[in-house]
């Protein structure tokens, strides 16, 4: 399954599955979302970047798992606050996302949609589409692909086994 990516700016809805990290609300294209877990046991990988915080073992689908909150540069969690798995989907594979919690599915008119705060740092703003502003707050819009895209990590996990082709 490709990774859909949608022309916010043309006149249709989208419907984007929400999540918040830190006191951020984050959205992604509902179409790029596999499923939504509680807290999963994870695997370490030695020597992945610090963003990976291991593998989960999902349904015996093998699947990295990216801490958002050092991904977006955010502070860490505090005590024994436990992540929610967001699981998107790319053309290479799945990819689990560790939010602080799930939101709902809105389904926004592309109207509204805007381009990203010039104050969003530029190593953040790579991966923002752009923003929706909502009655209380921001909604930034994340590309799922250039979110989950670490570069470097891609010889690391497939050194440990991880098939990074699409799963059939």
């Amino acid at each position: 399954m490709a990774t859909v990516v949608r022309n916010l700016n043309d006149a249709e809805n989208v419907q984007l599955a929400t999540f918040v990290v830190s006191r951020f609300l984050f959205g992604i294209d509902v179409l790029n979302v596999q499923e939504v877990l509680r807290f999963q046991k994870m695997t370490r990988v030695p020597l992945a970047p610090p963003v990976i915080v291991g593998l989960i073992n999902l349904r015996g689908q093998i699947v990295p798992a990216i801490d958002m909150r050092r991904r977006l540069c955010l502070d860490s969690r505090t005590g024994d606050e436990r992540p929610m798995n967001l699981v998107v989907r790319t053309e290479e594979a799945a990819i689990s996302l560790l939010v602080d919690e799930i939101g709902d599915v809105l389904e926004l008119n592309s109207s509204g949609f805007e381009n990203t705060p010039a104050n969003v740092s530029s190593n953040v703003r790579e991966m923002i589409r752009g923003v929706y502003k909502l009655k209380n707050q921001l909604l930034f819009v994340l590309d799922t692909d250039k979110t989950v895209d670490i570069g470097f990590a891609t010889p690391i996990l497939k050194s440990a086994g991880l098939p990074l082709e699409p799963h059939q």
